[in-house]
């Protein structure tokens, strides 16, 4: 079996064409005819097709229609009517003193009528198109017959201003509108999918792994010098998880990663990303939804490293095009890339040696707080081996001749190798000759603790807090350098090699092409070597086509995002483009809608002969994240840093089984309620409307107006009425500066997805006498997680619903209960943290010991609101595990005091009231920047 087949049998399952869109208006769609193509007068029409761009600035939703057909025609035997832009482009308003200018936002198409590719090819190549003074050219008049007559139409006319009505024929009309779309177009994905089929390279592929298996090796980019097979260097901080993610990147032909919202997927993605780059390979990452593309190139705007190609939605080719069209300077050269290489591992050997000298100390503290417990025993052990126990003793040469004399085998050469070594162990540690070797072990351990503490007490104890920092500002460092280095590494000469020149001048060429004949010119390009200069690709799915060559494993890496809502039949021509694949979503969020039918499927297999394959081509229910979690282990990454415990709370219960670490847990969060319930009485639904929820939701946007939260005010409801009805309130009552101001977005739940604000408010739409089928589609729960989980801070649910049952009510029930201050249990600590929490009290400071954050815990939290806490002791996993947590709470946000007992000679009280001076003075130091 082969990948071809693969897609061949997806291609019989894809939609032969888009769909035939006649008329772009209609209501709550209307269309607002310019004066001149990029520029319109301030008034009602167009400040509200302004104000509802800004709602819904997430998306792309206006478009300048040029030269339309307008009126009606018999099409399929039905009489249809025409309203029809020829060509249209995304834009944007972007208001002035006088009026708004018309600002392009992608790409300038030819509608999609024209089905023949050659035809619409030279459509495109028209002289001046679309430019100045186009519409009242000679030959415009022309164009738009021939446009007509290609797209299946015919124009009786052309005249230069719209008609007032709609006449029995088709008029054109050489005239630029604005109008509103929410449709995407969906490409001719059939014949895109049949033209990968018949293209070379395919087993060698990350869809060739992810659908007919691997075994278990794919080719890895080669290493450069700025990482190490056991080393993660990355300009981001990332948990145990993410590190372990990027490690199984560089060798795994397919890795899958999981992950609730919050929960650092796409600092995972970006990181492995450019893991893969700095490593001399090239990456392509694709997402669901600009909004995603859009989060992850902040991610690396915020972040230093290598600058990516974004592409997003199209809104950037224009850019793109610009900046390859200027040319490239000169690469860097060996000499700036050979001291990279130095500075990255000096900053590498900084860390190292911060964390040596904290790593030392903890092993210090760790030993010394075993003393207690060897106390009774050292009469006895400093018996059996007397030399142990001498001052200068070398502990380490006992170590070893214990290690010899602990070797296993039966042979007479490994007896006697212990023999011997067995003889020396007794020699060097004084030991009788009866005394067993567990008994010498011992009496080392014991020496090790007696020492520790005597070292411990002769320097006054441990204090790190000058270590921690050092740690913190040489991990910065290091990321700053690694990324600088990056940055050089993509732009350096080796990489822009005249063929690399040539390929991406030709990739400029191309973007300034219409899309037919765009297609071509991509085909043409070196692929190899364009990938080799410009290696970090992010942005759609459904971009991808149209910007990128089509030849199979041109990329080393491709990172799907959003997966769990992407369906096979998009994802296809991305996997094909790479050799191996990064692949993340989340199959308890809304997943792709698909209207492939089940005997569809069933016959298309049978007549391919892949009914093996029905588990990973039931494109029906399968998403591409399904298909690669067949093919590989899941990634489970945990740790949630968004939401305040109350926001996530019922979703990690119900939805992840509690599988989430709220590492945003601290005294000033675990009680915070941050879900409201606003109850409407006596409402009801009217043709799909809730108009009593909707005035209140008024009356709750206009509270926030006056002192919006920084990050915005988002609207949403499950139901397209509802969304669309509390839209038209919003523009009713708000401006296009009031909504920017306030930061208002609106629209569905589906249309959120991946989305987030600060404060959300949802209004379900629903009342009890509602038909079932309007609870059960509320009630879905990959719908219902994804409604609560849209707020960091504060999320208002607006219902009608008296008697709520199901998951809706258990939700509403839960926002409406106490909080539970604690979360879990506390767990047991050690005597000195007992005595010191008393101490504490004593004097004022509030204490909860073992408190949970995440899968953390820590010793003492001394604060009701801030994340203050205590450390009292060395992690009981062990240094490596206490650092890790060191690092993860603080960039939490924790202000985290080392207290361990020798530094107050085991003397609660003094550690007490220095720490209590310690943290007062921090926290007034903290309070003098605002106040001053």
């Amino acid at each position: 079996m082969h990948a071809a087949a693969i897609l061949t049998a997806l291609a019989d399952l894809a939609p032969a064409g888009a769909e035939r869109i006649l008329d772009v208006s209609g209501p709550g769609r209307p269309l607002v005819w310019l004066p001149e193509p990029h520029r319109g007068p301030r008034g009602a029409r167009l400040d509200r097709l302004a104000a509802l761009d800004a709602l819904h600035r997430d998306e792309r939703i206006l478009r300048l229609g040029l030269a339309f057909l307008i009126g009606t025609a018999d099409l399929d035997g039905t009489r249809r009517r025409i309203r029809l832009p020829l060509l249209a482009q995304p834009v944007r308003l972007q208001r002035g003193r006088r009026g708004y200018r018309v600002v392009p936002a992608g790409d300038l198409e030819l509608t999609p009528l024209v089905e023949d590719r050659e035809l619409a090819a030279r459509l495109e190549e028209a002289p001046g198109l679309a430019g100045p003074g186009w519409l009242t050219a000679p030959g415009t008049t022309a164009w738009i017959s021939a446009a007509a007559e290609a797209a299946g139409l015919k124009v009786t006319t052309v005249q230069s201003r719209p008609p007032r009505g709609i006449d029995d024929d088709v008029t054109g009309v050489a005239a630029a509108a604005v109008f509103v779309t929410r449709d995407v177009f969906a490409g001719r994905l059939r014949d895109t999918l049949l033209s990968w089929a018949g293209r070379p390279g395919l087993a060698d592929t990350a869809l060739n792994r992810l659908y007919l298996g691997t075994d278990g090796t794919a080719r890895d980019p080669i290493v450069d010098d700025l990482t190490d097979a056991d080393d993660v260097l990355s300009p981001l901080p990332l948990n145990a998880a993410q590190r372990d993610v990027i490690r199984r990147t560089r060798t795994a032909p397919v890795v899958v990663v999981s992950g609730a919202p919050g929960n650092g997927k796409s600092h995972a993605l970006v990181a492995a990303a450019l893991d893969t780059v700095a490593r001399g390979g090239s990456v392509l990452v694709a997402t669901q939804s600009t909004h995603a593309a859009e989060v992850l190139g902040e991610l690396l705007r915020r972040h230093p490293g290598p600058p990516p190609v974004l592409f997003g939605d199209a809104e950037r080719r224009g850019a793109i095009a610009t900046e390859l069209a200027g040319g490239v300077a000169v690469g860097v050269d060996d000499p700036q890339l050979r001291r990279d290489t130095t500075a990255v591992s000096a900053a590498r050997d900084r860390v190292a040696g911060a964390r040596a000298g904290i790593t030392a100390a903890l092993e210090q503290e760790r030993l010394a707080a075993t003393l207690p417990d060897w106390q009774p025993l050292l009469p006895a052990l400093s018996h059996d081996a007397p030399a142990v126990f001498e001052p200068d003793s070398d502990l380490a040469a006992i170590r070893a001749a214990l290690h010899e004399a602990s070797r296993n085998g039966d042979d007479w050469w490994s007896r006697w190798r212990r023999s011997r070594a067995t003889r020396r162990l007794h020699r060097l540690t004084g030991a009788a000759t009866g005394v067993p070797v567990p008994q010498v072990r011992a009496a080392v351990d014991a020496a090790d603790a007696v020492r520790a503490a005597a070292r411990l007490s002769s320097h006054g104890g441990t204090d790190l807090a000058a270590a921690w920092r050092a740690l913190t500002e040489a991990d910065e460092a290091l990321a700053e350098t690694v990324g600088a280095a990056l940055r050089n590494q993509t732009a350096s000469a080796r990489r822009w090699t005249g063929d690399a020149r040539r390929a991406a001048n030709g990739l400029g060429t191309a973007l300034r092409a219409g899309r037919n004949r765009r297609r071509e010119l991509l085909a043409t390009l070196d692929a190899e070597a364009l990938v080799r200069a410009l290696p970090l690709w992010v942005g759609t799915v459904a971009d991808v086509e149209d910007l990128l060559p089509p030849a199979a494993g041109m990329f080393d890496l491709v990172v799907l995002d959003e997966a769990a809502h992407i369906d096979q039949l998009r994802a296809a021509p991305v996997l094909a483009r790479a050799r191996r694949a990064l692949v993340a979503g989340d199959p308890r969020q809304l997943r792709f809608v698909s209207f492939v039918s089940d005997a569809d499927v069933t016959a298309t297999l049978h007549r391919h002969g892949l009914e093996r394959f029905t588990d990973r081509l039931d494109v029906r229910r399968a998403s591409a994240f399904d298909v690669a979690a067949g093919a590989a282990p899941v990634t489970w990454l945990g740790e949630h840093h968004r939401c305040a415990p109350h926001l996530i709370g019922f979703s990690a219960r119900r939805f992840y089984d509690d599988r989430l670490e709220l590492v945003t847990r601290h005294p000033g969060t675990e009680r915070a309620d941050a879900i409201d319930v606003v109850r409407v009485a006596g409402a009801a639904v009217v043709d799909g409307v809730n108009q009593a929820e909707v005035a209140t939701v008024l009356d709750l946007v206009a509270a926030l107006a006056a002192q919006p939260p920084p990050g915005g005010v988002a609207v949403i409801s499950p139901f397209r009425a509802q969304a669309d009805a509390v839209e038209t309130a919003l523009l009713s009552a708000y401006d296009v500066d009031a909504i920017e101001r306030i930061g208002l977005r609106t629209g569905t739940v589906h249309a959120f997805q991946g989305s987030e604000a600060d404060v959300v408010i949802a209004t379900l739409g629903l009342v009890d006498d509602d038909p079932p089928a309007r609870h059960r589609f509320v009630a879905e729960p990959n719908l219902f997680n994804v409604l609560v989980t849209r707020a960091r801070k504060q999320l208002t649910v607006v219902t009608s619903l008296q008697a709520p049952e199901g998951i809706v009510g258990d939700y509403l029930r839960y926002a409406g209960q106490p909080l539970d201050a604690t979360g879990t249990s506390p767990a047991a600590v050690d005597p000195w943290a007992s005595a010191l929490a008393v101490e504490l009290t004593r004097i004022g400071l509030p204490v909860r010991a073992g408190y949970p954050v995440g899968r953390w815990r820590v010793d003492l939290c001394v604060s009701d609101e801030a994340p203050i806490g205590l450390v009292c002791g060395v992690h009981p996993d062990g240094v490596a595990a206490h650092i890790e947590r060191q690092r993860t709470l603080t960039r939490a946000g924790w202000r985290l005091y080392d207290a361990f007992a020798s530094r107050w000679s085991d003397d609660p009280i003094r550690a007490a009231l220095d720490l209590a001076t310690r943290i007062h003075d921090d926290a007034q130091r903290k309070l003098k920047p605002a106040s001053s």
